[in-house]
């Protein structure tokens, strides 16, 4: 059992570099700094722009385009999420209302809590995004360093702090490091797609009392860890049961006949 436990383990651990979902959550990370970036001048510019006109009856039309925008881009967003990172986020409106007035659906994205906790999301990307993008970038550079010091460290003056690489074996052994950093980056790397998809989930959502929750929502997973053998059992014993209900139909009517007859 134990052997069983440590063999899953390292097959976790080396397998990372082997599953399709770990290189989607890295193309989603690879878009956070970019898409954060161009999230918040917009929303900044923005809602400066209509906040400062809002005395007037310009800004009054700019902060209601800005508020239909970053409906748009948090619904990109949730789908972004849904593609990428393989999470089903319940839908952004408890129900859609066809025929709708112009003044109703504005009132409806203004009294929708998804359309706040958007515009949260959207800001936060920004910051999220630079935290991503610095991290990414150290844990790269250190596993390249690491894997290419067989090459370089007869070729330059290469040292950690007060030790230095003078030898083939030593530069093997960091290497070898390196190459372990490298997974060990592929599972934090999942780690902060994971956070990014559990705020999406949270905040692009309608996870509220009138929304729907995340219980309502069936997996493929769910199907696939029902066993055969239990939906076979499960059919068997609902037939049993509309048999018996049969019988004992026939049985009761087969009584009041006899009842009926006698009392001719």
């Amino acid at each position: 059992m134990k052997e069983r436990g440590i063999s899953s383990i390292i097959r976790d651990f080396f397998g990372v570099v082997a599953r399709k979902q770990t290189y989607l959550n890295l193309t989603y990370l690879l878009f956070s700094f970019p898409l954060g970036t161009a999230y918040f001048i917009f929303l900044v510019t923005g809602l400066s722009m209509g906040l400062s006109l809002s005395i007037t009856l310009i800004g009054i039309p700019i902060l209601i385009l800005m508020l239909v925008a970053w409906w748009e881009l948090a619904s990109f967003e949730r789908q972004l999420a849904i593609w990428l990172l393989g999470i089903d986020i319940p839908p952004m409106e408890p129900r859609k209302i066809s025929n709708q007035k112009m003044t109703e659906k504005l009132k409806g994205y203004i009294l929708n809590p998804v359309t706040w906790k958007g515009l949260v999301f959207l800001l936060i990307k920004f910051p999220l995004g630079i935290f991503t993008l610095v991290v990414a970038f150290i844990l790269l550079m250190f596993t390249l360093v690491l894997i290419s010091m067989p090459f370089i460290y007869n070729t330059s003056y290469v040292n950690f702090g007060e030790a230095e690489v003078e030898t083939i074996g030593v530069a093997l052994m960091l290497m070898f490091g390196g190459l372990l950093l490298g997974f060990v980056s592929l599972h934090i790397m999942n780690a902060l797609a994971k956070l990014s998809g559990a705020l999406a989930y949270n905040l692009l959502g309608s996870t509220g009392s009138a929304g729907t929750n995340e219980s309502d929502y069936t997996y493929i997973e769910d199907f696939e860890d029902i066993d055969e053998d239990d939906m076979e059992d499960e059919l068997e014993y609902d037939a049993e049961n509309d048999m018996d209900d049969k019988l004992s139909g026939t049985a009761v009517e087969a009584n009041d006949e006899a009842s009926t007859a006698s009392l001719k």
